[in-house]
């Protein structure tokens, strides 16, 4: 099932909200609020991340409680857990936040977060190919100091 299919015949999933239809961070059965501690707890964010990921514009806004603290939702996880996924690509904050902009503006703008994943996703393949050389390298170096290992020297034998 891809993401832009349905979990149910009732629910479907938004292709921009997550990275997988399964929820990307283990979650209290029937809770859909959380402060931004649980959400720290949760995503392994800081609250300082969270906040200036809103600030910046790369979290939608998150809702408030009447007393003024975050209240986050599901949704928002998904979205965290995407942007985990973005940040583990390498792609700059700059960019994350320039999609976060095209989701909210609209299916209007599918063709440039097209673009802006495929570009990601080349830059990705670069750098995967480039460590799998760097791997190679590795083996070799690792393989050739085996061969060359010297034969573990006999500790002298201790007298009683």
């Amino acid at each position: 099932m891809t993401v832009t299919e349905t979990e149910t015949a009732d629910e479907a999933v938004e292709p921009d909200v997550c990275g997988t239809v399964e929820a990307p961070h283990p979650r209290p059965d029937g809770q859909d609020r959380y402060t931004i501690s649980e959400v720290a707890a949760i995503c392994g964010l800081s609250a300082h991340t969270l906040r200036w990921y809103e600030r910046i514009g790369l979290m939608p806004h998150v809702d408030r409680s009447h007393t003024g603290q975050r209240r986050f939702t599901n949704k928002d996880l998904d979205w965290l857990g995407l942007v985990a996924k973005l940040r583990l690509t390498g792609m700059p904050v700059a960019d994350m936040v320039r999609y976060a902009e095209l989701v909210r503006a609209g299916d209007h703008t599918f063709p440039e977060r097209h673009a802006l994943l495929v570009a990601t996703r080349e830059d990705v393949r670069g750098r995967i190919a480039e460590l799998q050389d760097t791997l190679a390298v590795l083996d070799f170096k690792i393989d050739t100091y085996s061969a060359l290992r010297l034969p573990e020297q006999t500790k002298p034998e201790r007298t009683a």
